[in-house]
């Protein structure tokens, strides 16, 4: 029986967003497929997202970042959280290798951890890595002043160059210092367009404006009961704003899954992330988001949207104070493009699996 390791971050939703579609189409081609998930997200999060069974090793294989809120580092813990993980790196490297070795998988996946992809190498086991960001770049952006970044940064870059490929699905970060990769389209779930159903949960009229609001999995509370009222428009947000209004719908109470109610809105409020970004172009929903300066990946994003959807930008004290409206009324007016077509998931699965095939012969061996 063939035999994937999964290993995925556990910094937001975004890196799931990428990984299950292509973790699906991989089970389509090989229906045999056994899967583990190295990864500390929640069991139910990933059930909702992978179909099928699968094995949980519920820890974290990297870092990420550290974060306030959704929209801010905590630079400080973040480069001590990289102390920490990196201080015993090459023990550490030779631990995780021993345990692939006996948990004895095929082929690894890696988005984007890179210590396990230093262990593969080790254990002489094919790693395939795919992400739009990789955490040394990000790193280095970040915490790139403190006084064991240039040692650390080389052990990140050394073991993300160590996997067999790096697949980069649109749009992603340059990434100029990786020397293993390869471009595949956009990855993206394609919802149902469900739009009377949700109007009547919503218990709104037929015209009525819904705005899906999703600021990815990091907590970021808003105070929703301070926003204005507007005729004809409704909010659908998360259940854990706590927020009782006739025009504010909790997402969690709709009872339908989360692509389906984004295809039959009328636009995502959201902050630039990949799974938020390329669910919205793919299924041709215009954008209200919320910059996050500080984060590189932003610039890749926000281009993308820009050239292949709609987007508008908002403060953070707009979205504060749910001054919305003006923003939202620009961002329905810009014409719509044709979406493109998420391509990504099948493409890397033909890789992936194609690596099954050669997963028996030295370390090296391409497909």
């Amino acid at each position: 029986m063939p035999h994937l390791l999964a290993a995925i971050t556990a910094h937001g939703y975004g890196h799931l967003a990428q990984s299950a579609p292509v973790l699906n189409a991989l089970r389509r081609r090989l229906p045999a497929l056994r899967l583990t998930l190295y990864s500390a997200l929640p069991r139910a999060l990933l059930e909702k997202r992978i179909e099928g069974e699968f094995t949980h090793i519920a820890r974290a294989p990297d870092v990420g970042m550290l974060m306030h809120d959704a929209l801010t580092v905590d630079v400080s813990a973040s480069a001590a959280a990289y102390h920490a993980f990196h201080q015993e790196w090459a023990r550490d490297v030779e631990a995780e290798a021993a345990w692939l070795r006996e948990l004895a998988p095929d082929v690894i996946f890696a988005n984007a951890p890179y210590r396990v992809l230093a262990a593969a190498r080790q254990a002489a086991i094919p790693a395939v890595a795919l992400c739009s960001l990789n955490w040394a770049d990000l790193y280095q952006h970040l915490c790139g002043q403190d006084s064991k970044a240039t040692a650390i940064r080389a052990q990140m870059l050394a073991a993300y160059n160590s996997a067999e490929v790096f697949l980069q699905p649109a749009p992603s970060m340059a990434m100029r210092a990786l020397h293993n990769l390869r471009a595949i389209g956009p990855i993206a779930r394609l919802g149902t367009a469900r739009r009377a159903e949700l109007a009547a949960r919503c218990g709104a009229a037929p015209d009525d404006r819904l705005v899906l609001v999703s600021l990815g999995g990091v907590p970021f509370h808003i105070d929703a009961a301070a926003w204005p009222q507007r005729q004809g428009l409704r909010w659908i947000v998360p259940a854990s704003w706590q927020t009782a209004r006739a025009d504010i719908i909790a997402f969690e109470s709709l009872g339908l899954d989360f692509v389906d109610t984004l295809r039959s809105a009328d636009a995502l409020l959201t902050k630039p992330g990949y799974g938020s970004f390329t669910e919205a172009v793919c299924n041709g929903i215009p954008v209200l988001y919320v910059p996050r300066e500080a984060w590189p990946e932003e610039t890749c994003l926000v281009d993308w949207l820009q050239r292949h959807g709609r987007g508008v930008a908002v403060t953070a004290q707009e979205l504060a104070q749910g001054e919305l409206a003006h923003a939202l009324q620009s961002l329905l007016v810009l014409p719509a493009a044709a979406p493109p077509q998420p391509s990504g998931d099948e493409e890397a699965a033909a890789l992936l699996a194609a690596y099954f095939n050669t997963a028996a012969k030295p370390h090296g061996c391409r497909p």
